[in-house]
């Protein structure tokens, strides 16, 4: 008896000694915060998990987004036996323990088993096979949690014998809720500009705002202390102690960024288009440079790292075009890293895409052409489908004359054949332009001798 208190006083004072985080972790489904693509009421995977009933299911998405979490509610759900490994210690000799265990189980107890198994990424081919048959056979519900895409990382023929949910980063409106909870569970306060730093920084991972909270917390008691007894030295009152419990923490925007380890955006509105502004204009008079000073600018200030990237994507399209194509792929792939790797490290990703934009050829001659084609197609009475260009692959298009006279490209040796694509009043028109710079410079082509309207479309 004596044991087995002193062992529930262990586990209080552990539970009271835990990070904010673990302290914090929800308990049911309408605890969790975000994912309502998933968990709101009526949606699939909360049905499942309700009604006891889950199957095999790869929980994927960036770090904070509540896989473990999820996996633990269900855990407190379930009426089976929930077993839970790491795959980054796990072998395949406790893969196979856990399945002996489980067959007894279900012969002697008639109950099944979940297994949680996190970081599955982790595990070898060997060790993904030692499931499969458990999984297969249903003797075991897995539930295993990645960060890494689970096409890539997790076997097929597991994958193929589990469902796939995508967890997505938390939005602010999500991490100022958690925010909240972690204050009120410290008995702290916070200004509202020193919660929404927090949230700005976070990255849509909720750990990383728990732990940044609690920290802020702890900075805020210790500067509460260092004022009070600055003001009792002051007062001459030198000799008193302060009293730490005389009020709550109060959290303030200093104390946020001593947390997050970086300053909160001191511009408006103004500044904060004026420094976007100076960094896609540096990008587009291709100083990489400048491009980076602005970008560390931003960075430092706190600016939303997604903001900057879709400003670049636009960029790639807008001012590099078809001058250099894949410079769009390079802005894309530095947008994907913002939401698949977070802050710190995609700092270095933007500032890859800041150099490759700022150093491409530029032309923004695709921005052109799209502005002339939309004047064209707003011109009243544009727009009738040329005959041989309508629809005829339905019941009776043939009666009405559709695709009459129409010439299939690749039945010419050339794979191209002159004629029109667009109505009559705008047939002539010529929206894409090619430039000189870069790889636009060498889809040029020359004119075709045919004078049928519309074939500059395939002179330029």
């Amino acid at each position: 008896m004596s044991e087995g208190l002193f062992e529930a006083a262990g586990r209080e004072r552990l539970d009271r000694r835990a990070p904010l985080a673990a302290r914090l972790r929800p308990r049911s489904l309408d605890e969790i915060v975000g994912q309502d693509h998933l968990l709101a009421p009526g949606r699939p995977l909360r049905e499942l998990i309700e009604a006891d009933r889950l199957s095999s299911v790869i929980l994927w998405g960036p770090p904070g987004t509540g896989k473990t979490t999820l996996a633990r509610v269900v855990a407190a759900s379930t009426a089976k036996e929930f077993c839970e490994l790491s795959a980054v210690s796990a072998t395949v000799k406790d893969v196979r323990e856990v399945i002996a265990e489980a067959r007894l189980r279900i012969g002697e107890l008639e109950r099944g088993t979940i297994l949680f198994l996190d970081e599955v990424h982790r595990f070898n081919k060997a060790q993904q096979d030692a499931l499969l048959p458990a999984v297969e056979d249903g003797l075991i519900v897995l539930i295993g949690a990645t960060t890494e895409n689970p096409h890539f990382e997790v076997n097929p023929p597991l994958l193929s014998r589990s469902t796939l949910f995508r967890l997505e980063p938390l939005d602010d409106a999500a991490l100022r809720t958690l925010i909240d909870r972690a204050l009120s569970a410290e008995g702290a306060t916070a200004d509202a500009d020193a919660v929404d730093h927090i949230a700005a920084r976070s990255g849509g991972d909720g750990r990383h705002a728990l732990t940044s909270t609690e920290v802020a917390v702890a900075l805020a008691t210790q500067r509460g202390g260092s004022e009070a007894l600055e003001a009792m030295e002051i007062s001459g009152a030198a000799h008193a102690v302060p009293d730490e419990t005389a009020g709550s923490p109060h959290v303030a925007l200093v104390d946020a960024e001593h947390a997050v380890d970086a300053k909160a955006v001191r511009y408006g509105a103004d500044g904060h288009y004026d420094t976007i502004s100076a960094f896609i204009k540096s990008l587009r008079g291709s100083d990489p440079d400048a491009g980076l000073y602005w970008l560390a600018r931003m960075l430092d200030a706190g600016e939303d790292p997604r903001f900057i990237a879709r400003r670049m994507v636009i960029l790639a399209s807008e001012d590099i075009g078809m001058a250099d194509s894949t410079a769009l792929l390079v802005a894309e792939a530095a947008a994907r890293a913002v939401e698949y790797v977070g802050l710190p490290e995609a700092q270095l990703n933007l500032a890859h895409a800041v150099v490759r934009l700022a150093t491409a050829p530029k032309s923004n001659r695709v921005t052109v052409a799209l502005s002339r084609a939309k004047a064209d197609a707003r011109i009243a009475g544009a727009g009738e489908v040329p005959i041989h260009l309508r629809d005829a692959h339905y019941q009776g298009a043939a009666s009405l004359g559709h695709s009459d006279g129409y010439q299939y490209p690749h039945d010419d040796p050339s794979g191209w054949v002159p004629q029109q694509h667009r109505p009559d009043e705008v047939a002539a028109n010529i929206y894409w332009e090619p430039s000189e710079h870069g790889r636009e410079r060498d889809l040029r082509r020359p004119a075709p001798a045919d004078d049928t309207p519309g074939t500059q479309d395939r002179a330029r």
